[in-house]
């Protein structure tokens, strides 16, 4: 379970995160769901430990972030903004490398290595380097070694960013699967269709402050609407900000 509590980052005058709470529960998937700009990237960057917040509190399965950094990090399965994987390597040597820095011990590694290329539907790219993967390949691969030291949290900025639409349903379909292994989901998105899809919380960002939280029923009941994107539009004020 993630817990957030009045987070603040500011970049000079301009304030990206302004006093966001919330709780993302075990066997469940939260959505962080706001148009471009709203803060969603910058609130999950103090939450795997990459950005200290100016003010406030991350607790991740009753851990202070700030206090148990590392118990912390061992806890979090992450992709971030920036795939960032090392393009020299295979698949499968990428995953193995992220096992070893974990600390996985190897008997434990090869076999769950094998699962999650066998899950992600990565058998004929595992052993080819990541130089010239598609997008849907890095971020495959990015998945497979954000979770192969078995996190129970496991945070996901865009998994579906640039995907095209078999590598999409194959992504939900993992996404669910995490799920019902009972592990803390918490993805961000600008996409209407993903939220509504997976999500059994959303939590609305815009301009740094949560709007809106609650399952998709609660938003819609909550702004009178039956469409959740009219209700998306109507709690952070303006359709400008979809494209911004």
């Amino acid at each position: 379970m993630i817990e957030v509590n009045d987070l603040h980052k500011a970049f000079g005058e301009v304030r990206a995160v302004d006093g966001v709470s919330f709780t993302a529960h075990d066997g469940q998937i939260t959505g962080l769901l706001g148009p471009n700009g709203a803060g969603k990237t910058t609130t999950l960057r103090m939450l795997y430990t990459l950005m200290r917040p100016d003010k406030g509190r991350v607790l991740v399965d009753g851990r202070d972030a700030a206090v148990e950094t590392v118990a912390v990090r061992k806890s979090l399965g992450v992709l971030p903004d920036a795939r960032g994987l090392y393009k020299r390597l295979t698949a499968r040597e990428n995953i193995r490398y992220f096992a070893d820095l974990q600390g996985v011990p190897e008997a434990e590694a090869r076999p769950r290595e094998q699962r999650l290329i066998d899950a992600l539907g990565m058998a004929d790219i595992a052993e080819r380097r990541t130089e010239g993967f598609s997008q849907g390949q890095r971020v495959k691969t990015a998945i497979a070694r954000a979770l192969i030291h078995d996190p129970r949290n496991v945070l996901l900025d865009e998994p579906t960013n640039g995907l095209d639409v078999m590598s999409t349903r194959a992504m939900r379909g993992f996404l669910q699967q995490l799920k019902a292994e009972g592990r803390c989901v918490l993805f961000s998105s600008h996409i209407m269709q993903e939220v509504a899809l997976l999500c059994d919380r959303i939590v609305v960002i815009a301009k740094g402050h949560v709007v809106a939280q609650g399952t998709p029923d609660q938003l819609r009941a909550q702004t009178g609407e039956s469409n959740l994107e009219d209700a998306f539009v109507k709690v952070i004020g303006t359709d400008e900000g979809l494209f911004g």
